[in-house]
């Protein structure tokens, strides 16, 4: 592959000056060395990459800030990498249009602070969000708390820029929210985990920055109480934009092991509610909510400063770090069940016996599930401890990830318990994209 040093504008790493963070992601896939990692900054190096990929017959894997947590950046055997930490391009705002545009390279954080600087919100808010690059969240279609009121990343996404099995690069979608011309790209693209074609910016939507919020800790004396809270608050008609929780398991964890601040955390289960629509700070709407909530209100703690405010979040925040730190091997799943179905999933999954614990995202179904020594098995050994987490949310009509993506991690299951028409489909949109199988092979089908 001496090509790979005439690649123009392109810093290349070979083995065995390839740092071993390349052979993995925040998840418990792990990979071999790829044959080579590249960072472009020109559509000429891309163009060759694509040229060259398709007459050898390796696969491009695309890499942005590496935080994903189903291995969808993970190299496969034989693959070079395509890090697009170093892709050129700048974040620009529109007021005029509620949008703004940004290179996949570009974090997160600086998109969401750009945003902020004119007045404007950019809903999207993975946990992640401090360190994730921006192209990341639209291959894996990210979510987050917002996601309950807000949607994930697909929702705001309006146009994107994609390099496609001719080495060419491609503006699927327009700058407005009406654009009806047929089926979207741009849509297909967001979500695909770049098995279709690399993401390499896009456009999205943005709306008027929220003035005021508020934050509420609310501590449950039962479990019992945790799985019909969405309900109601809908029938108050009440719409969080985070609902995030914690079981029995992980609160007995943190008191005994985590910080000291989460060692004095009260009640059996935990609800974090947020809610950012205009009056949620006057004592009316918090008089409201408190009797909407009824029992479970009785200590629940209110915040409506910033610092008050992340001084909750910041709770919300140490829950991964800390099980991390515990339990290194420890398997997360971000499995889906519809909200009329969690009182029968938390009451099912008490009587499997299984070894988890989970929080997670309430107010969507999105509840991370995580088998604390899953990840000191392999293979076939793995899959069938999963099995029956799995085979418990499809039965209640979920999914097997909200927002984390299939990548390699949940590729077999994901193959085993789809409907077969709907792997075919895939399949023949890749070949029909990717006639030749440079874009991530071997991924999510």
């Amino acid at each position: 592959m001496d090509w790979l040093d005439a690649l123009p504008e392109t810093r290349v790493l070979r083995a065995p000056d390839i740092p071993g963070e390349y052979t993995r992601d925040e998840s418990h896939v792990r990979g071999p060395l790829p044959r080579a990692v590249v960072r472009p900054r020109s559509p000429a190096a891309l163009r060759a990459l694509v040229r060259r990929a398709g007459e050898e017959g390796f696969t491009l894997v695309p890499r942005g800030a590496g935080s994903g947590k189903a291995g969808g950046c993970v190299p496969t055997p034989g693959s070079v990498v395509v890090d697009l930490s170093d892709w050129p391009g700048t974040i620009a705002v529109s007021p005029e249009n509620l949008s703004l545009s940004a290179p996949a390279s570009a974090p997160l954080a600086r998109v969401r602070e750009a945003a902020d600087a004119v007045g404007l919100w950019y809903p999207p808010d993975p946990n992640s969000w401090p360190l994730c690059s921006f192209g990341g969240t639209l291959a894996t279609n990210a979510g987050g708390p917002n996601a309950c009121k807000y949607g994930m990343t697909r929702r705001w996404v309006r146009w994107v820029d994609a390099l496609m099995a001719d080495g060419e690069i491609h503006r699927f979608g327009i700058d407005s929210v009406k654009q009806n011309t047929g089926p979207s790209l741009a849509q297909l693209l967001v979500g695909s985990e770049g098995v279709f074609g690399l993401i390499l910016g896009a456009g999205v939507g943005l709306l008027p920055r929220p003035r005021e919020f508020l934050t509420v800790l609310l501590p449950l004396p039962d479990m019992a109480l945790l799985p019909g809270l969405p309900a109601r608050l809908s029938a108050a008609g009440l719409l969080p934009s985070a609902m995030e929780f914690w079981d029995a398991a992980v609160l007995a964890d943190l008191r005994a092991h985590g910080p000291e601040d989460a060692r004095r955390l009260p009640g059996e289960a935990l609800v974090l509610l947020e809610f950012d629509d205009a009056g949620c700070s006057h004592a009316g709407f918090v008089e409201h909510l408190l009797e909407a909530l009824g029992e479970a209100a009785a200590n629940a703690e209110v915040a409506t400063t910033g610092p008050q405010r992340e001084a909750l979040w910041a709770l919300r925040r140490l829950t991964s770090v800390h099980l991390k730190q515990r339990f290194p091997n420890k398997v997360s799943e971000d499995v889906v069940v519809p909200r009329a179905r969690l009182p029968e999933f938390f009451a099912r999954l008490a009587e499997s016996g299984l070894p988890a614990v989970s929080y997670g995202h309430l107010g969507d179904g999105n509840l991370h599930v995580n088998l604390l020594h899953a990840g000191e098995l392999e293979g076939e050994a793995l899959e069938a401890a999963l099995e029956p987490l799995f085979a418990l949310c499809l039965e209640l009509g979920g999914a097997l990830s909200g927002e984390h993506g299939i990548g390699l991690a949940k590729r077999a299951a994901f193959l085993r318990h789809a409907d077969p028409y709907t792997i075919a489909t895939l399949r023949a949109l890749k070949q029909a994209l990717d006639p030749r199988g440079i874009f991530n092979a071997g991924k999510v089908f």
